[in-house]
């Protein structure tokens, strides 16, 4: 059904990094115009070198990285390797770049593979604030625009320097000219400048930045707090809302919902991988998308470089499709799927593809071989969308990203099927391509009625006999891409604004009877949206317990990535409100249970909390 996968290209491309250290680094004119100077006085030229030389290392001197003169040229052709003509032009929204697409005058295909795992020997530093341009040396046609430095809400370790530079008709403004791949995560995995090894033998243990660059309600319901009658319920009715409020909101967000210090903390407690779900309005907007363009985009690279601090290794998930995927409020717009399916699905599955096409030109760079594990093409696309369909659009989607360049593994969702439905499916990949499952047990009312004990034990039985068996005889590599420690589905808007829990009863298709394991007027959520110091030791012990069930039936696999890292008010879904109140180990890699243990005794725990 699938094609099989195209080697990746061999053709020789200019060296990115170089390029970018030029951008901040342009000194060979002046050095040019001394020579010329010299030809009319030898030592008149010295003097005035010279001096220069001593300004500019003293950073008396500041260079500005472009002028309107060397701007490239707006109308130069965009660079694509898909074929299909059927995407409208993306449009950039108020205010922003009309050109989308990628400029040949300034794309480098960045194919090449000459240092997979180089070391950079420095990181340089921040530009100085004196060292930043000022409104009036941005060019006229950016200013206001996300290339405008001078506008950006934090420059926390972003180079201010101005740049229209693009690679895959993406900007690189804000990326600092040097990395450092020397650091590791732990003392038990590779720094980022060694290969990983096999992940079937040493899994990825991670989590996800969820909520963060494709907000969500449940994560953050503070940027959903407003009467109902107002239909917010996804990003998409919120950024129209909202309307030129919008740019200011989200990023506020972005620049504090996650910061240095959360990667930080990721990797102290014993994980080493995060995985980063940002939407296609980081790369473009289309049509009457109310969605703030391209703002995330800075957000999202400044994320992977905190990463890179630490020794932390990116898996980039595209988390929301043109047309949405889904359906769900975490695809930007909630309703009904455009994606392959409907009026505009070819449409919007050709834009998806080209999306990829920026992405993957521009994560080929060098300075990306080492970090970026894992290449995500589409998050949980829906279960309705036809199975060969959603393959022929995979089989698409992984050449144009590996044809670019990129060396990731890429990663396919099983589209919330089965993972037996993949059998035989997608196949000659090798460990070039992996099955991304997400495992819950709270929107399944048969699994949700489960007790405590049961949960442990199908964990420990189920779950792995199935990852076991999609690696060894289904598809092949297989992956946990999300999973969580809660056990009810009670937090607020986890299943949608407005809706309420199968748990106790409320959400629309359990009206009146409630799934919890008592199926009766005990279901309570209470407890569940309570704060952890309210727990007791018995549900505490549960909760930790079930969490290393899954870790270890997970590990039989590639690994797992928690979600999600962080939320406003929902502990059971954040790995960080976990470590603070000891319902996770207190690191990953180390465990105080394992499932060839007894399941412990939970004392008179009620299984209707």
């Amino acid at each position: 059904m699938a094609s099989n996968p195209s080697p990746p290209s061999s053709a020789g491309t200019p060296d990115n990094r170089t390029k970018i250290e030029a951008l901040y680094k342009p000194k060979n004119n002046r050095k040019k115009k001394l020579w010329i100077c010299v030809g009319i006085s030898v030592a008149f030229g010295v003097v005035v070198a010279i001096v220069l030389a001593v300004l500019i290392t003293q950073n008396i001197l500041h260079v500005k990285a472009k002028t309107d003169a060397t701007r490239p040229d707006a109308n130069a052709a965009a660079a694509s390797t898909t074929t299909a003509a059927s995407a409208s032009t993306p449009t950039s929204g108020s205010g922003a770049d009309e050109d989308a697409g990628a400029d040949s005058a300034t794309t480098t295909r960045a194919g090449s593979r000459s240092r997979p795992h180089a070391t950079a020997s420095t990181t340089s530093s921040v530009p100085e604030a004196t060292a930043c341009p000022t409104k009036s040396d941005i060019p006229s046609a950016d200013r206001g625009t996300d290339l405008d430095t001078t506008t950006w809400l934090d420059m926390t370790d972003f180079n201010c320097s101005y740049t229209s530079e693009t690679v895959g008709g993406l900007p690189i403004v804000g990326l600092n000219s040097s990395w450092d791949n020397s650091k590791q995560a732990n003392s038990g995995v590779p720094p980022l400048s060694k290969p990983w090894g096999s992940y079937a033998s040493r899994p990825a243990r991670g989590v996800n930045l969820g909520g963060w660059l494709s907000i969500e309600p449940f994560i953050t319901p503070s940027l959903f707090a407003y009467d109902f009658s107002a239909g917010i319920v996804d990003e998409y009715s919120l950024s129209k809302y909202l309307g030129k409020k919008a740019a200011a909101t989200l990023e506020k967000h972005y620049a504090t919902f996650i910061t240095e210090q959360d990667f930080k903390s990721i990797a102290d407690a014993g994980l080493d991988h995060v995985r980063i779900p940002f939407s296609y309005w980081a790369v473009a907007v289309y049509d009457s998308d109310p969605f703030v363009f391209r703002v995330s985009w800075r957000y999202l690279l400044r994320g992977i470089e905190w990463a890179r601090k630490y020794g932390l290794r990116v898996k980039l998930d595209l988390h929301g499709l043109p047309g949405s995927q889904n359906s769900w409020n975490h695809s930007g717009r909630q309703g009904q799927i455009g994606f392959i399916l409907g009026q505009n699905g070819a449409k919007n599955a050709q834009r998806a593809l080209d999306i990829h096409d920026q992405l993957s030109k521009f994560f080929a760079q060098d300075r990306y071989k080492n970090i970026i594990a894992f290449y995500g093409l589409a998050n949980e696309p829906g279960n309705s969308i036809p199975l060969d369909q959603l393959a022929s659009w995979t089989a698409d989607a992984y050449k144009i990203v590996r044809d670019n360049g990129v060396d990731a593994v890429q990663v396919f969702s099983d589209s919330l099927r089965s993972l037996q439905t993949w059998e035989g499916e997608l196949q000659g990949y090798g460990d070039s391509l992996v099955l991304d499952t997400h495992e819950y047990v709270i929107f399944d009312n048969g699994l949700l009625a489960m007790k405590h004990a049961a949960k442990i034990s199908f964990a420990c039985d189920t779950w792995t006999q199935q990852i076991e068996s999609s690696v060894k005889s289904g598809f092949g590599p297989t992956m946990v891409g999300e999973w969580s420690q809660a056990d009810t589905d009670c937090t607020k808007y986890l299943n949608g604004v407005g809706n309420g829990a199968r748990w106790s009863g409320t959400f629309s298709d359990t009206k009146g009877t409630p799934r919890c394991p008592t199926g009766d007027e005990q279901c309570s959520c209470d407890l569940a949206n309570a704060d952890p110091s309210q727990f007791s030791t018995e549900y505490k012990l549960f909760l930790k317990t079930w969490a290393q069930a899954q870790m270890r039936a997970f590990e039989k696999g590639w690994g797992w990535f928690y979600w999600t890292w962080k939320t406003e008010a929902a502990p059971l879904w954040s790995y960080q409100a976990g470590l603070a109140a000891g319902i996770m180990p207190e690191s990953a890699y180390k465990s105080d249970w394992e499932c060839s243990d007894p399941v412990p005794n939970f004392g008179k725990l009620p299984e209707y909390i």
